[in-house]
């Protein structure tokens, strides 16, 4: 029985590289990719995703800026800050029905929701829907210098007002 050469030349006779040798490389290659590309994805998966809040207080000026019948709106923190006959509250400018943000009509002295049509009275009691509820009352207090800080996280009692 002749004796057989089982090993296989992958070089042609001029010495360069063969189909096997560039899929053998390309092979390399995409794993190589591959790796790179989870590796990328593990290093942004450890890295920390935090979602910074907005404070939710604010410095709204002093008590004396609020007398009877003023009506600020603070859009950045969705508040408004208003002058009573008894004192100085803060009411949610977030409309109760979907959530728009609403504005003060000076014309009619009542705040009024842009897109579905809620009215509401300086006291966020609902005047005409499609509003469920009124406004809520926020919590505002007195810092040390004398201004008044209103909470827009702290949902108060309604009819709480600050007395200065």
């Amino acid at each position: 029985m002749p004796d057989l050469d089982t090993t296989l030349d992958i070089e042609d006779d001029e010495g360069k590289p063969t189909r096997r040798d560039f899929f053998v490389q390309a092979g390399v290659a995409a794993c190589a990719v591959a790796a790179a590309g989870s590796g990328i994805v593990t290093l942004d998966y450890l890295k920390p995703k935090v979602l910074f809040e907005p404070p939710t207080t604010f410095v709204a000026g002093s008590p004396l800026d609020y007398s009877d019948g003023v009506v600020r709106f603070y859009k950045d923190n969705k508040a408004f800050v208003i002058g009573g006959p008894t004192g100085v509250y803060a009411l949610s400018a977030v409309c109760t029905h979907l959530g728009c943000i609403t504005r003060y009509k000076s014309d009619e002295k009542a705040i009024a929701c842009p897109c579905h049509g809620s009215r509401y009275d300086l006291e966020g009691n609902v005047t005409h829907g499609p509003a469920p509820r009124p406004l809520p009352w926020l919590d505002i207090t007195e810092d040390a210098a004398g201004n008044l800080v209103v909470d827009t996280g702290i949902v108060i009692a309604r009819g709480k007002v600050f007395r200065p």
